[in-house]
């Protein structure tokens, strides 16, 4: 599950923050203090940070200069009270990949992590395979077992999320947002039917039921 860090002094935001990015199927951790914040993405424990940059004994600027001296490439959005052009050139500088001003809507802001993890994924290879299962990236063509199978688009991005992260628990909120780009809906079940639909196309062992979590490809 793609982790989150949440760097806030004030916890109502921090708390307020990290419900939301919990139910569109974020993991969170929130610290509160720069020194802390630099060594939990140091250890490679956040995927994205959200850093506030008024933090008592060492500010959120001086924590991402801190990062990328030290070679940190990890996506980091800056939030702050402080809306000037001038602060906002000074984040970006330092190396910010966004800069979020508040008070801030959070649809915004999920908007703006799923932005910033995109662009931080991997250049992609031109195909993915796991077991007798190929997704051809580029020519949009999947086979099992040598035997072209026809995906619809969004079943063919579902399995590609699935052929990428083998082994892994994806939740049904993650998969809504990574495939169909929508946030956090209770009511839906479009993940289950399309999950549904990849099992009569592609085997019915492959993608294994996790109850209360989501979905794994074995």
């Amino acid at each position: 599950m793609t982790r989150i860090l949440i760097v806030e002094d004030e916890p109502r935001i921090a708390a307020f923050v990290s419900r939301g990015l919990e139910s569109a199927g974020y993991e969170t951790m929130i610290v509160d203090d720069g020194p802390e914040a630099l060594d939990a993405t140091l250890r490679g424990d956040a995927d994205l940070v959200l850093l506030d940059v008024g933090l008592p004994t060492m500010d959120g600027f001086e924590v991402l200069r801190a990062l990328r001296a030290r070679g940190s490439t990890v996506p980091v959005i800056m939030l702050t009270a402080r809306s000037s052009t001038r602060d906002t050139v000074a984040g970006l500088d330092a190396g910010a990949n966004d800069y979020v001003p508040k008070p801030f809507t959070f649809e915004e802001l999920l908007a703006r992590v799923r932005s910033r993890l995109r662009e931080s994924l991997p250049q992609q290879g031109v195909s993915v395979a796991h077991g007798d299962v190929v997704l051809d990236i580029l020519a949009r063509r999947a086979t099992v077992a040598d035997r072209e199978v026809d995906l619809s688009a969004r079943e063919f991005a579902l399995a590609e999320q699935f052929l990428r992260n083998p082994g892994r628990v994806l939740s049904r909120e993650l998969l809504l947002s990574r495939v169909w780009g929508l946030d956090f809906d209770p009511g839906s079940n479009v993940v289950d039917v399309y999950v549904r639909y990849l099992r009569g196309k592609l085997g019915p062992d492959h993608i294994v039921t996790v109850r209360g979590a989501g979905y794994r490809w074995e």
